[in-house]
């Protein structure tokens, strides 16, 4: 491992991974690998998928002409090699930081990517859509290839993708399928078992993907260049669709990957790259604290159950999974499914719990609309990740949920500000008989916020002793915190100033519309898109009174660090204080008030 990356063999452009003499091919590899574990552990990011596909890159950019031959990976995180050997080498010391390089692919960033791509099973689709583009401008020299991994395959879109492609003999389509066993979790499902069995060569197994009218080579070493090269050659060559059966190692070559059991270090944070170990001792999350607190209501509730797709570990299911493995159920990486299996648990008596990365519910709203929310169904959404997630960028912002769940009737919305308001309102969500949803952010747990008193479900945090009321402050969950620290600048300048959280932050509970009618001016703060979100709503729903919103805009926001992108966006204490000032003197100048962000 080097101490700065440098750019491996002297490579700047795909053609020149094509030139190179094969038996430098291994160095190459082995340099790729290098610049990956050193500049992710001094960055964090995602590591264990890039270093798996490592060979496989090189062979694709051997045999392929990036960007003239469309290259589409699915997902994102196994695309660091790719990056690497086009051109970016040198830029992975800003890796995941503001204005640096993205840790997905990223159209601006280079003409070799295609698809900003990071939720899984949709570069089927997308391959089907430009291999027909490349058919009506007859472009017959340019060749399609998507690149999936197994875990991709449990999404019901990729077979969506494999039917239009199985019915399209005359479009071409290369799928490398990178079969490494695992997504985060293990695969799961009949078509794990499937490819196990082609894997393992076994008589008599059939092969799903020839019986849909696919060509099939493989299962080729999927680090071994030589034999990746050969097959890609084989499949440049057929005119019809072919799937090209690619046998990888998550982490292969590092052996702190090889070793972790979990998810071969799928991501990390900041660490040591000789041992793999944290840099600094890892401190407890908002995931850990839902981890302990749902195995231990599960543990008193026999009909509490628990749902995740593909997502076991990272979304705090590992506790409840070793203690009631029975009780929890893994679709793969198919939230549709999932929701829709949840509406059909809680028909039958149980109260699901299904946890998901916020930014992965919009894959599912169909089924939270019309088949929880339609039928009244107990089932509450768990959304980690929730708001602003930092490094991952606008495809992983868990930004987008408030406004969907607002939308959907009789759902109800749950905010936590703080580890033991989460604890509180997960016990509270497994009473209600209807949907609920409860949502938290990516960051190490807070201090918990004590509140002054509570008012039939909502929390008063400050109040400032003196008359008139001026300003109240509505805290939605995390940004409780910057509230508070508005409302002493406030104080100090004389303003006579309330915060409150609503704790339940949707439908707003009736403390709350009569404190906003008792204040000359109510601020609202949330880290989710302002327009349509809890505080539009409550703005409407209090329309005689003075309501401005503060939130987030509705645009796709840039990666940086959480705190960058929330101060990008007025989500600070300091702003949200200017924010109350400023609606202060517009009422008082008669003026009408700010249209918020």
């Amino acid at each position: 491992m080097t101490a700065t990356p440098v750019t491996p063999a002297g490579i700047t452009r795909p053609t020149d991974v094509a030139a190179l003499d094969a038996d430098r091919l291994p160095g190459l590899a082995a340099q790729v690998r290098s610049l990956l574990i050193d500049r992710v552990a001094a960055t964090g990011g995602h590591l264990g998928a890039g270093l798996g596909v490592v060979e496989l890159t090189i062979a694709l950019h051997r045999v392929f002409r990036s960007p003239q031959d469309v290259l589409v990976f699915d997902t994102g995180h196994q695309t660091y090699p790719h990056k690497a050997l086009t051109g970016r080498a040198l830029e992975f010391t800003t890796l995941r930081q503001a204005g640096g390089l993205s840790g997905y692919p990223n159209r601006g960033e280079s003409p070799h990517d295609w698809v900003e791509n990071s939720h899984a099973s949709v570069s089927l689709a997308w391959a089907d859509g430009i291999a027909k583009v490349l058919a009506l401008r007859a472009e017959t020299d340019r060749r399609v290839i998507a690149v999936l991994g197994d875990g991709a395959l449990t999404g019901g879109v990729a077979w969506e993708g494999l039917n239009n492609l199985a019915s399209a003999p005359d479009r071409p389509v290369i799928v490398v399928l990178n079969d490494n066993g695992r997504s985060y979790d293990p695969t799961v499902g009949g078509v794990a078992a499937h490819l196990r069995r082609l894997r393992r060569r076994e008589a008599g197994a059939g092969n799903l993907f020839t019986a849909l009218g696919l060509d099939y080579l493989g299962p080729v070493d999927g680090h071994d260049i030589d034999a990746l090269c050969t097959a890609f050659r084989r499949a440049a060559g057929a005119r019809r669709p072919v799937i090209v059966h690619a046998i990888t190692r998550k982490g292969h070559g590092y052996p702190p990957a090889e070793a972790d059991e979990s998810d071969h270090m799928h991501a990390c944070g900041i660490i040591d790259p000789l041992t793999g170990r944290p840099a600094k001792p890892p401190k407890p999350t908002w995931t850990d604290v839902f981890e302990e607190e749902i195995a231990a209501i599960a543990q008193v509730r026999a009909d509490v159950v628990a749902l995740t797709a593909g997502m076991r570990l990272p979304t705090g299911l590992g506790t409840l999974s070793r203690s009631r493995p029975g009780a929890v159920f893994d679709s793969g990486i198919a939230e549709q499914h999932l929701l829709a299996s949840a509406a059909g648990l809680a028909t039958g008596g149980t109260h699901p719990v299904v946890a998901l990365y916020s930014t992965f519910l919009h894959r599912a709203f169909d089924q939270l609309l019309l088949d929880i929310a339609l039928h009244r169904l107990p089932v509450t959404l768990v959304l980690d990740r929730a708001g602003i997630t930092g490094p991952d960028g606008p495809s992983h912002h868990g930004m987008w949920d408030l406004t969907l769940l607002a939308a959907v009737p009789g759902m109800r919305v749950a905010c936590p500000r703080d580890p033991e308001r989460l604890c509180e309102l997960l016990h509270e969500a497994v009473d209600v008989a209807g949907p609920t949803a409860l949502r938290f952010p990516k960051e190490p747990a807070t201090e918990d916020i004590p509140a002054l008193t509570r008012m039939s479900g909502m929390d008063v945090l400050h109040r400032t002793d003196r008359r008139p009321l001026d300003v109240l402050l509505v805290a939605i969950g995390a940004t409780a915190p910057a509230c508070l620290r508005a409302a002493t600048l406030l104080a100090e300048q004389g303003v006579g100033v309330t915060v409150v959280d609503p704790r339940w932050a949707w439908p707003p509970p009736d403390p709350l519309l009569r404190s906003i009618a008792r204040h000359r001016v109510t601020v609202t703060a949330e880290d989710g898109v302002a327009a349509g979100g809890i505080g539009s709503r409550l703005a409407q729903a209090a329309a005689h009174h003075r309501v401005h919103v503060v939130g987030l805009p509705t645009s796709f926001l840039a990666h940086g660090t959480r705190e960058q992108v929330l101060t990008r966006a007025g989500l600070t204490g300091t702003a949200i204080a200017a924010t109350a000032r400023a609606e202060l003197s517009r009422l008082t100048a008669g003026a009408p008030s700010g249209s918020g962000r």
